[in-house]
């Protein structure tokens, strides 16, 4: 019988009833929605708008913002799904947080002279005249000087780093590269302290990898496989309109490990992902054999799923009604 993609199919391997006790991957289709249908945010209160009819009501005002917030908008949700597929728990499964950072360097030189330009750029005349600022600098600016004179060793040193950089200027202009710090380290041996230090830079996205092998041991179960084949193939791919020239987005995946019918106790959560592959090898065994309706003997299917939001702090303590992060406890096991 063919797949009626149109109705929302529940699909499982290996094609046996699950019970209260059975570990098993969940995998629901849902439609994707954009973070601008999703995100808005109020902007005024209680306004008064006038209708056609010309009696006036009071509103409230939103704006809709193509950034999301950090944390919620794209937790599993309990919307109902396009597809069911449950599949049994992979021979190897992880997750893996991860966060980047990169190094940073600023010598002393340089932060005594962003120091002294904030300073004067945050006081009340540099922040109306940004220009009068600079003149303050280069003017009267002497606590800024001080500094300058103080982080490379005095009148000398500032003497001796304003040689080197006029010289270094003087011989560019005859196609000579070289910098102040360069000449530095070839006359002495030595260079300026970079007081380098590893900031943050920025949250990263999880993927998630599942290989499964299927192995069907009857018609029911051979066409319950290729049905799952097929519904990961068909939702993962961009939908087309033959009368507009735009793709749509494909759908998302929402991913639980389960316990019966509960969320599994121990195992960790997943964010919204889109199914970005699937790899499916028909001679499992290493060579071509099939059932007398054509069906492979044995097949290995490759998912790989990438979380659309980063991970947060505030998602381990789940969300409530409102939107606002709850208790500790309200995400359980080791969370996402």
């Amino acid at each position: 019988m063919q797949l009626n993609l149109n109705k929302k199919p529940i699909l499982r391997y290996p094609y046996t009833a699950f019970t209260e006790k059975t570990d098993y991957l969940q995998i629901d289709v849902i439609e994707y929605t954009a973070i601008k249908a999703t995100n808005r945010t109020k902007i005024i209160k209680d306004v008064e708008v006038t209708g056609d009819d010309g009696n006036s009501t009071k509103e409230d005002l939103s704006t809709a913002s193509l950034s999301a917030g950090a944390g919620g908008i794209r937790q599993n949700s309990n919307k109902t799904s396009k597809a069911t597929i449950l599949l049994p728990i992979p021979s190897s499964i992880s997750d893996s947080n991860s966060v980047s950072y990169q190094s940073s360097n600023l010598n002393s030189i340089a932060g005594a002279a962003v120091g002294g330009v904030m300073d004067i750029m945050k006081s009340p005349r540099g922040a109306k005249d940004f220009g009068d600022g600079v003149n303050r600098l280069l003017g009267t600016g002497l606590s800024t000087i001080d500094a300058l004179k103080k982080s490379i060793g005095g009148a000398e040193g500032l003497t001796d780093f304003a040689t080197r950089y006029l010289a270094s200027k003087a011989v560019n202009v005859a196609g000579i590269n070289i910098t102040p710090a360069q000449i530095l380290a070839r006359s002495e041996g030595k260079i300026l302290n970079p007081n380098m230090e590893l900031l943050f830079n920025g949250p990263g996205l999880r993927t998630f990898r599942f290989q499964f092998k299927l192995t069907p041991r009857g018609p029911k179960e051979a066409n319950e496989v290729k049905d799952i084949i097929r519904t990961f193939k068909y939702h993962m791919a961009p939908k087309v309109d033959i009368s507009k020239p735009f793709l749509k987005t494909p759908n998302i995946f929402e991913l639980r490990y389960r316990k019966g019918a509960l969320a599994h106790p121990f195992l960790h959560r997943f964010k919204q992902c889109f199914l970005s592959s699937v790899n499916v090898n028909y001679t499992g065994e290493g060579n071509y054999t099939t059932y007398e309706n054509g069906t492979p003997v044995s097949m290995i299917m490759d998912l790989t799923f990438e979380e659309l939001e980063p991970i947060y702090n505030t998602d381990y303590k789940g969300y409530t009604g409102d939107g606002t992060p709850g208790p500790d406890s309200a995400v359980g096991g080791v969370g996402y």
